[in-house]
């Protein structure tokens, strides 16, 4: 019951990051936010989540699991009911603030619970059950929002959460074990390395979440949060090698196994949350979807794994753990290249064999990087094995958004250029093109010619930026599919681990 009720958290905390993306245009719309300002809505949840999953080890030890997991389950809970009644665009901030606070609680928690409480015969099934919130959850999310939004209205997206959160209290209510607060390691806290992971990662997501829209380091803005990030995070590492009780074991990084399941799990969380990313705008820039029949396309990148994910611990009894990564890690970054020759009419039923191809491949990846990744972990490194595991996912996806935001316009750009090139009056197809399109429009209802040639031009113009996007978004699909590879070969650097010796449990 803890464990069900505890990855239930962890699946609605990841839930709300996508639902809410799949509704952005609609909440901008009521409370009166502006475009650009509207990106905090969903930027002020990151930043909070991020700063949080780093703390929640130490902040569970202090006032123990069971009261720390219950008091932020039933918070998460209200905030999610405030924010469908925020009025404006600044209690909207504030809110998901707050609510990404708590609800980034609940991923590191359910982790630690199954690497602490599970043996380790059954932690394969339990992070199979992590892996729904981790994978299947960003793959749902547009699926949800965009349903709710077009039939219910965006408040739904917040009330949805009010059922399953009701279930998640009432479980970890009646399963985790009454324990004394230990208020004495708050007076031994590591309050300069708090302070320093704070501000350095909030200061990083800011920069990753508002770079490309602010011209990276054209603004003033960016170079100086870029530094407040470099110097913080360098005084981070910095303290927590030195101090005696630090606030996470950095050390654990030179472990073979959690060291490069890390480097694979930061190369996952580019490709999934980027692929999460790059499909929906794909399909409303280029094909015009709303975001009810984007959530249909992007659902068969989810539903798959709902099935899958539950047979992959059976799966890792019969074969090597590290074949089913690299298999799945080959069967993801596939997805990926299957999409690098894409035209105008690249839509749902194109999509479809690759995000099916998509949906194996993560579910084959996640439980068994895991598991692979933690075994061996001491009980009392349990807290800092599942917030770094949890929180560089979390970067690499934040990352991962960044870099294909700048890799799109870029690539946009460039493709614009040489097939503007190409299109020159002086060709005869040109020309024989612009002629053509005149006739058109002078036979349906345009009646200067002066007016039916512009318009050809025109037309001429929006199908080369067409095409360029259709193009750049080729490009970014073979981006997401190298990174993929690299994963691939980060997990061949994989010990065996014979399920898994040592460690928690035992």
């Amino acid at each position: 019951m803890a464990v069900g009720g505890s990855t239930l958290g962890a699946f609605m905390a990841v839930l709300n990051i996508q639902i809410v993306n799949a509704s952005l245009a609609d909440i901008q719309g009521a409370i009166g936010a502006g475009i650009d300002d509207g990106g905090w809505i969903s930027t002020s949840y990151l930043i909070a989540e991020i700063v949080v999953i780093p703390l929640t080890g130490w902040l569970a030890q202090v006032f123990s699991i069971r009261l720390y997991l219950l008091v932020n389950a039933v918070l998460f809970l209200a905030f999610s009911i405030a924010c469908a009644f925020a009025a404006d665009l600044q209690q909207m901030i504030a809110l998901r603030a707050l609510q990404g606070f708590t609800g980034g609680v609940l991923i590191p928690m359910a982790f630690t619970i199954i690497i602490t409480l599970l043996p380790q015969t059954k932690q394969p099934v339990g992070l199979a059950l992590f892996a729904l919130s981790a994978t299947f959850a960003p793959a749902i999310g547009p699926t949800i929002g965009g349903y709710l939004t077009e039939n219910w209205g965006w408040e739904y997206i917040f009330y949805v959460n009010l059922v399953p959160g009701a279930l998640m209290v009432a479980m970890l209510w009646g399963s985790l074990e009454r324990a004394p607060l230990n208020f004495s390691l708050l007076a031994r806290g590591d309050w300069f390395g708090i302070a320093t992971m704070a501000i350095g990662l909030a200061a990083l997501q800011t920069v990753l979440e508002e770079g490309n829209k602010d011209d990276w380091f054209g603004s003033p803005f960016i170079v100086r949060l870029s530094v407040i990030a470099a110097v913080s995070l360098s005084l981070f590492v910095t303290i927590e090698l030195a101090v005696k009780h630090p606030l996470l074991n950095l050390r654990l990084l030179l472990r073979r196994n959690f060291g490069f399941g890390i480097l694979a799990n930061i190369l996952l969380g580019f490709a999934l949350y980027g692929s999460v990313f790059i499909l929906p705008i794909y399909l409303a820039r280029v094909q015009g979807y709303n975001a009810e029949q984007i959530g249909m396309v992007l659902a068969w990148t989810g539903l798959p794994q709902l099935l899958l994910i539950p047979l992959v611990p059976r799966l890792m009894k019969r074969f090597d753990v590290r074949y089913v990564i690299a298999f799945g890690f080959g069967l993801f970054a596939l997805s990926n290249f299957m999409n690098i020759h894409m035209t105008k009419d690249y839509a749902s039923d194109q999509l479809f064999w690759p995000n099916i191809v998509r949906a194996v491949g993560q579910a084959l990846v996640f439980t068994p990087l895991s598991a692979t990744a933690t075994a061996g972990i001491e009980k009392e490194n349990a807290g800092s094995a599942s917030a770094l595991f949890n929180m560089m996912r979390n970067l690499g996806g934040a990352v991962g958004i960044a870099v294909l935001q700048t890799f799109l316009t870029k690539r946009e750009q460039f493709h614009s250029n040489i097939l503007i090139n190409s299109v020159s009056l002086l060709a005869e197809a040109t020309r024989e093109r612009i002629a053509n399109l005149t006739a058109y429009f002078l036979a349906h209802g345009v009646s200067d010619p002066a007016v039916a040639a512009h318009k050809a031009v025109v037309a001429i113009g929006l199908r080369v930026r067409q095409q360029a996007n259709v193009m750049a978004f080729s490009d970014t699909f073979f981006l997401l599919g190298s990174a993929l590879v690299l994963a691939l070969v980060a997990t061949l650097f994989l010990k065996k681990a014979d399920h898994l010796e040592g460690g928690v449990g035992h």
